[in-house]
């Protein structure tokens, strides 16, 4: 493969310090191809009012668009094309990538594409989104939703289709594309995890709490589903004094706090809120058993780590979450939205010796190494020099 160091514009509708899976990807890309000696840049609209500007970060350019916040959602930033459409034009004048990579169809990965076609930029687009999560913050009603989502799909085709690879992180996400309609070949390439990270060290003890720990980490959204994990949680069986650990913040913080007091456990549900990269490794290598109830996952980052941390999983049976599951062995699948089938899932999880989790720990970390970072930086390498010869999914 060809060396010599690239240009690559990143496109993001959504970037640190905004906190969800896709916001880190596109952050992890970034450093990951800087560390590489590419020249990076990043498109991404700015977390707060104010005007458009340019700011370099730790060796990465980052080009800030002028933002506004819309009325229903609490930290969302939105671009309007027509104060930002032109600066971004001027950005690929500027900048003249070799590659460009969006990581959403929606206006910052929209007036990106459309950029690149005119100006014959290579482009590589990445879909992280599924239409639906978007329901919440929609006030529309059902029916509504549904023609909204059914749109979106055919409008990601039309955005994301203009690339010359699309990519999203698993088969079963490439499945799920093309089930909407998706026509355009679809490479699943994992967002890829550096494993080593979530180790202990050599010697390295961290203390764990004196009852069972059950963790969860990701935003507190409605469609992580975790007002479902606090009832399974207050199914336990009372003498096993499970606790549950929620590392993150968002919109319907107070109202899991509501429901814990309501269940009764609101003395074993524990608020950590934002918590830093080593509070979360410490968060993972502490716990008994990961949960993630959400069912609107193309990967889950943070099941990927908690495997790294070699800790057993509980995980919702929906989209891209079975793959990461060998039933018995390193965990268990439960029912969406099945409170009591989580419950007696976790139980089995908890009321094994610490030599069975131990062991169902060791399979998650023997599974999780197939997603090797270096794995998903080398495929979209070759992506960027038009050297990918990998397979296509349908």
């Amino acid at each position: 493969m060809n060396a010599s160091p690239l240009k690559i514009l990143i496109g993001a509708d959504t970037y640190p310090p905004d906190i969800n899976g896709a916001a880190q990807f596109g952050h992890r890309l970034a450093v990951g191809m800087r560390d590489r000696g590419h020249e990076v840049h990043v498109i991404a609209g700015r977390a707060s009012d104010g005007p458009s500007y340019d700011i370099e970060i730790d060796g990465i350019h980052e080009h800030r668009l002028r933002s506004h916040r819309p009325p229903t959602h609490p930290y969302y930033r939105l671009c309007f094309p027509w104060e930002v459409q032109r600066r971004v034009g001027r950005i690929l004048d500027e900048v003249k990538p070799d590659v460009v990579h969006i990581q959403c169809h929606y206006i910052v990965g929209r007036m990106i594409s459309w950029a690149c076609k005119r100006r014959g930029i290579r482009l590589i687009s990445t879909n992280h989104f599924m239409p639906e999560n978007l329901n919440p913050f929609l006030p529309f009603p059902e029916l509504a939703l549904k023609f909204i989502a059914y749109c979106s799909w055919k409008d990601m085709e039309r955005v994301l289709g203009r690339a010359d690879h699309v990519t999203t992180p698993t088969p079963i996400g490439a499945k799920a594309m093309h089930d909407h309609g998706f026509v355009t070949p679809v490479i699943p390439v994992s967002n890829g995890i550096d494993s080593a990270r979530y180790e202990l060290e050599p010697g390295e003890v961290i203390a764990k709490r004196d009852h069972p720990v059950v963790f969860f980490a990701g935003r507190l959204a409605v469609e992580k589903n975790i007002d479902v994990l606090i009832r399974a949680i207050a199914l336990l069986p009372a003498e096993l004094n499970a606790h549950l650990e929620l590392a993150g913040t968002g919109e319907i913080e107070d109202d899991l706090k509501s429901l814990a007091r309501t269940q009764g456990v609101e003395d074993r549900v524990h608020f950590l809120g934002f918590v830093s990269d080593a509070e979360l490794r410490e968060g993972y290598l502490r716990a008994d058993v990961f949960c993630q109830p959400g069912t609107a996952e193309l990967q889950s980052l943070v099941s990927l780590e908690a495997m790294s941390a070699s800790r057993p999983l509980v995980l919702a049976d929906a989209l891209a979450l079975p793959h990461l599951i060998r039933d018995g062995q390193n965990g268990y699948l439960f029912e969406p939205g099945n409170a009591q089938d989580l419950s007696e899932k976790l139980a089995l999880v908890l009321e094994a010796s610490p030599e069975t989790r131990r062991r169902m720990g060791e399979v998650s970390h023997e599974m999780v190494q197939k997603h090797s970072v270096e794995k998903t930086w080398d495929a979209f390498e070759a992506m960027y020099r038009g050297e990918y010869r990998g397979p296509e999914a349908r």
